[in-house]
């Protein structure tokens, strides 16, 4: 058995994060990276003597050649705490410099590795080949040679004489730089095009990290603030106005993460097309997450961000001096478009030794097949043509084929129809349901309701729902909304008051759905009106069959049906009950958590995707293919990369979860993004490809149109949002409660 996903750090890692974190504390204060700007142009001579002393500058070197050939996961830890603390050199390039130096057999090179290696030598990159005019190059000012690429020469350039320094958004020694005197040959031919070319996707990576720790330390300072400024007799942090753009900025730069580690699995499992792109979205994605990171943790200072004396303004002007190093971002995204969909090779660097792992065991492929090939045999081109995103796909042979063969809920233990699997091997069978496709929603809030009742029903109600719902006989769903209450499911007015032994439900809800096909409703009752609203509620389970429950269809133009289930006088026995009375809020949290775990949309996004390149591949432009377009491709390959995130932040979820690690809101923060993005992607495609997309279908540009009219939804299911945003900023940021 091979080992489980595992998203975590190992120890020597985390070892390194904590020494580097420590270093850059003490030593890029932001007195210093002020005094930098003043009188060094932005480069910290003193920095680079105390990295020269711990060895950073040769990390990436081989140990033959006086290094020691530190992973690139590990280079990023380091660049990720130079970034937060704003490190005054340019410590990727002086990284990727001397790796490149170091593939060289030229007598020169292990001079000029042993000078640089001491900190008595500076070395940057020109991360364009020369020929055609002065570039930028970050640290050129101070550099003592930099790395460039002539053709398919690739050559050391000492500087006898400095460029002038250049007065930048954010100074970090920056020149205009061109070749002078004589070049030390380090590579020529196909190997110095490749070296350098792959130095280049490093460089990527690396600035990528540093931008992820620079957003980060600003989203710190901006939550410190917003907890400690009041304004009209409220602590700021209270305004949603201000606390919900900080969510979503932690949600981004927490996927930009999460993007950043998935790559390195694909680059150390040998993915070169889904890396090669996968670095290019991630450095178009992580530039537009930081600038609006940044923008919106200066606004919380108000006024006081934009004074000189404010920290916040040293981060708002780096995020941009360190992203536009390269250009454009948004031409990194055409040209992921044009490596994902038209072959254009990439070169890549050698990651080294990588533990993470994004990919399941051989226990969880092994239920991911096992359930694949039930659906085969099961799914015959009529039920196929039934599947649906909404409840109106379901059917009861279905059901019951897939509980017989305990891959209703694989989860579940034995007695109750299930295969005692694993959290990931559960969440890898699920994915099948995704892939196939075929419809869910009975499934999840079955399962849902059912693992309420095995944590807090009573024995007699287990023996009469699970083994049932285990055998896929019935199916469960949720009464939570009610018409005046929306989000606040505590609000609930639906009365529950004691009759006996039993109890006398009175009240509607709104949105059940699925509950035409349902045995049971998980219901949020109101059971004492002189408490608080979050302590005087009591969860049952409610038999949809008894006397006084109506249920009456509501149909959405996504062609789905939801329900107005109305409860009068409805009696039942208080081994219905769920936790105590008034003890709703326990049981509620606990299905709440599971239902906000996060969310499959990436699955429509990547589907949209692909029906967007073959739209594109017939499809005219200009006169020419569409797909010969940069800019359809920069689009399409927005929606793959963004499904790539949300799945990425998805894994990270299901990880902690399994962990038993302490959640910060993973789930509402994976939800969030999913679903926001599956709106705008949605409705970005069918754009795209207008006037085609208008038409209704269940094929090709069809499942746009669907996708479109579906997504709309998605950001209300299981809580808008905006409570979801409120739940991120508490938990993840620290900021004060925002809502009632």
């Amino acid at each position: 058995m091979d080992a489980d996903m595992d998203l975590g750090l190992p120890e020597e890692s985390l070892a390194l994060e904590d020494m580097f974190k420590r270093l850059f504390e003490t030593e890029s204060s932001p007195a210093h990276v002020r005094a930098a700007e003043a009188d060094h142009h932005g480069f910290d001579r003193a920095l680079w003597r105390t990295l020269a002393e711990l060895g950073v500058p040769l990390m990436r070197v081989p140990a033959a050649r006086g290094g020691s050939e530190l992973g690139l996961l590990d280079a990023t830890i380091l660049m990720e705490e130079a970034g937060r603390r704003l490190a005054s050199v340019p410590i990727a390039e002086a990284l990727i410099a001397a790796s490149l130096i170091a593939r060289s057999t030229a007598t020169e090179a292990d001079a000029w590795l042993e000078a640089i290696g001491s900190g008595d030598k500076f070395a940057s990159i020109a991360l364009a080949p020369i020929g055609i005019g002065a570039q930028m190059v970050a640290g050129a000012a101070v550099a003592d040679a930099v790395v460039a690429l002539d053709g398919e020469r690739l050559f050391l350039c000492p500087q006898a004489t400095r460029p002038q320094a250049l007065q930048m958004v954010a100074d970090n020694a920056t020149a205009w730089f061109e070749p002078q005197g004589e070049r030390v040959l380090l590579l020529e031919g196909a190997a110095a095009v490749a070296a350098f070319h792959a130095a280049v996707e490093e460089w990527k990576l690396l600035s990528a990290a540093a931008l992820i720790g620079l957003s980060e330390q600003a989203l710190t300072m901006a939550a410190e603030y917003a907890s400690e400024r009041t304004a009209f007799g409220q602590v700021i942090g209270t305004f949603q106005g201000l606390s919900h753009p900080l969510a979503d900025c932690v949600v981004d730069v927490d996927g930009a993460r999460m993007f950043l580690r998935w790559i390195f699995t694909a680059l150390a499992h040998g993915d070169p097309v889904e890396a090669g792109a996968g670095i290019d979205q991630l450095w178009w994605f992580v530039n537009k997450a930081a600038t609006r990171t940044v923008a919106h943790s200066l606004h919380v200072f108000g006024g006081y961000g934009l004074s000189n004396e404010y920290d916040i303004q040293l981060y708002h002007r780096r995020a941009k001096s360190l992203g536009l190093m390269l250009g454009d971002p948004e031409l990194a995204l055409e040209r992921a478009g044009r490596r994902l969909y038209l072959g254009e090779p990439a070169f890549l660097p050698n990651p080294g030794a990588v533990t993470l792992d994004f990919a399941p065991s051989a226990d969880a492929r092994a239920l991911a097949d096992e359930t694949r090939a039930k659906f085969e045999a099961l799914l015959t081109p009529e039920l196929r043509a039934k599947a649906h995103h909404s409840f109106e796909g379901h059917d009861w042979g279905v059901s019951k084929a897939m509980g017989e063969a305990g891959l209703l809920f694989p989860a579940w233990p034995k007695r109750w129809g299930g295969r005692e699997a694993s959290a990931e091997a559960a969440r890898a069978a699920l994915d099948v349901w995704e892939t196939m496709p075929w419809t869910i929603n009975p499934q999840g809030t079955s399962n849902l309701v059912g693992q309420i009742i095995q944590a807090f029903g009573t024995d007699q109600l287990k023996e009469e729902v699970l083994p049932r719902l285990g055998r896929g006989e019935i199916t469960a769903a949720l009464g939570y909304t009610e018409p005046s209450g929306g989000s606040d499911v505590f609000g609930a007015k639906t009365r529950a008051e004691r009759d006996g032994d039993g109890w006398i439900i009175n009240g509607q809800k709104m949105f059940t759905s699925g509950a035409e096909w349902a045995s049971y409703a998980l219901l949020i009752t109101r059971t004492d009106p002189d408490l608080p609203k979050h302590k005087g509620t009591t969860l049952f389970l409610v038999p949809l069959d008894g006397e006084g429950v109506e249920i009456h269809p509501i149909f959405t133009f996504m062609d789905e049906r939801t329900n107005a289930t109305f409860y009068s006088d409805v009696r039942i026995a208080d081994h219905y009950r769920l936790g105590d009375v008034n003890g709703g809020v326990k049981v509620l949290a606990a299905a709440l958590q599971m239902e906000q775990g996060g969310t499959s949309y990436y699955h429509n996004q990547r589907n949209m995707a692909e029906k967007a390149i073959a739209w594109a591949r017939g499809a005219m432009r200009g006169g020419r293919p569409a797909i010969e377009d940069n800019r359809v491709l920069a689009r399409i390959a927005r929606t793959h990369a963004n499904a790539r995130i949300g799945e990425s932040l998805g894994a990270r979820t299901a990880w902690v979860a399994s962990r038993k690690l302490p959640d910060h809101a993973y789930g509402p923060a994976a939800k969030i993004f999913i679903t926001e993005t599956f709106i705008t992607d949605s409705a970005d495609l069918m754009d795209l490809a207008a006037p085609a997309s208008l038409v209704r279908g269940r094929e090709g540009l069809g499942v746009i149109e669907e996708s479109y009219r579906h997504s709309t939804a998605t950001t209300i299911y299981a809580g808008t949002s905006e409570v979801l945003r409120s739940m991120v900023g508490e938990r993840r940021l620290g900021l004060p409660r925002s809502r009632a």
